[in-house]
């Protein structure tokens, strides 16, 4: 079964039906967190083929009816992973609506809510899972690259719901809805962010090669007629 370029709401809600009945009881993914999951994987700094990610999906291996739920879960799988690389390559002013990440929001996001609401915690902690896959190449990025380790700062609020101080050991101050929100918002820009960066990264650099200094003794390179000993290679 080939699987689709991104998924239609009627994919979603087949996808997420699955989910819930054959990951979410064996600790596997929700549909939010596999929308985080695939996200990270799309702009991780080395790619993973499709039977290193899936496991983690379902926390248990699952068991199909047959070959033929086996191949449409798989393609399912394969349509979303296919989605949210498609979405890392649009910041969020030109983000196509069938590309947006695949979290809950509130019906009306701009009316007053509560602080408690714990909007993006499961994308933010399905990204995370999908860190730990490439945990090394990640925390190379971490340490070359402030940016990148500001925008797993705020990431980690969402999955923590608080901000740590300077002292890791004392209490973070918990994050209110609006900043959830705000965090929510600038995902793709993030996504994107990342996505350049991962694809500067991965671009072959051709090496720069210096011509060989021609026989001190052949006529130089210059046309001056001269030894090259005796014009551009003296001294």
């Amino acid at each position: 079964m080939k699987p689709p370029a991104y998924l239609d709401d009627a994919r979603i809600e087949r996808l997420a039906d699955l989910l819930e009945r054959r990951a979410v009881p064996f600790k596997g993914f929700n549909l939010e967190a596999l929308d985080g999951y695939l996200s990270a994987l799309a702009v991780a700094p080395e790619s993973l083929p499709f039977e290193r990610w899936e496991p983690p999906v379902w926390g248990k291996p699952p068991r199909w009816n047959d070959e033929a739920e086996r191949a449409e879960v798989e393609a399912l799988l394969r349509g979303h992973a296919n989605m949210a690389a498609a979405r890392v390559r649009h910041g969020g002013d030109e983000l196509p609506d069938h590309l947006a990440p695949l979290l809950w929001l509130p019906e009306d996001p701009e009316e007053e809510q509560d602080d408690e609401l714990d909007v993006g915690r499961d994308w933010a902690l399905g990204f995370f899972r999908a860190v730990e896959l490439s945990e090394a190449a990640w925390e190379r990025w971490l340490d070359e690259h402030e940016w990148i380790d500001e925008i797993f700062l705020r990431l980690d609020r969402l999955a923590s719901g608080e901000v740590i101080g300077e002292d890791p050991d004392q209490p973070g101050e918990p994050i209110g809805y609006r900043e959830r929100l705000e965090i929510v918002a600038a995902l793709p820009d993030m996504l994107a962010d990342l996505h350049h960066h991962r694809i500067d990264a991965l671009t072959p650099r051709e090496p720069i090669r210096r011509a060989e200094a021609p026989d001190r003794n052949a006529p130089c390179p210059c046309g001056s007629g001269k030894k090259y000993k005796k014009c551009c290679g003296a001294g």
